[in-house]
């Protein structure tokens, strides 16, 4: 039997999905605090107990309900079959997305520095950690040079998918993922492994 939850949780979940709510239905500019703690029926003291500005609610909104962070997979002692799961693991948290809610994001990112750190820093970071745990785990097999760019690595495998979904509304169907990792990915790395 599952134990109920606490008013806590019941109070920090209805406000998140009003932050998401009002996101998708007014954008993060004309979105106020004193609208969430209406829609979430709560007061505003209460949120700025739990956050501290609107970037950081923001953020724990899209965290909790608009993607799911990407995991690292288990180890398969292949850095192409690693790759790979990770790639399917972020494509299948961007499908699931509302592209209107992320799309408005990106532009309140743009005008907003507060905001696009706290994202940078809390949502972005899941990509690379994946990457970076399979990267790190072929280094240590010795498939790939410690002086590998993960950085860029991560960037160019983020664009990707996100202009693919977002951009040109093409599809990210397995056919492409699969393009993507052995046309441009692994030969990045390859590259990369070259120069050593």
């Amino acid at each position: 039997m599952e134990a109920p939850r606490r008013r806590g949780e019941v109070r920090e979940e209805a406000i998140l999905l009003a932050t998401l709510e009002l996101l998708a239905e007014v954008g993060y500019d004309r979105m106020t605090m004193d609208a969430v703690a209406a829609r979430a029926h709560a007061s505003k003291a209460t949120i700025y107990r739990r956050w501290p500005g609107k970037p950081e609610l923001v953020v724990s909104a899209v965290k909790r309900y608009a993607a799911s962070p990407t995991a690292a997979p288990a180890e398969s002692g292949d850095l192409r079959q690693d790759l790979l799961a990770v790639l399917l693991a972020m494509r299948s948290s961007l499908t699931g997305q509302d592209a209107d809610l992320i799309l408005g994001l990106m532009i309140a990112m743009r005008r907003d520095a507060e905001l696009a750190a706290a994202v940078r820093s809390q949502v972005v970071t899941d990509k690379g950690e994946a990457f970076g745990a399979v990267i790190t785990r072929a280094v240590a097999r010795g498939e790939l040079p410690a002086t590998v760019d993960t950085a860029l690595f991560v960037e160019i495998s983020s664009a990707m998918l996100f202009s693919r979904l977002f951009v040109t509304g093409e599809t990210l169907d397995d056919a492409f993922i699969h393009h993507l990792l052995d046309a441009v990915l692994l030969p990045l790395l390859n590259h990369q492994s070259s120069l050593r």
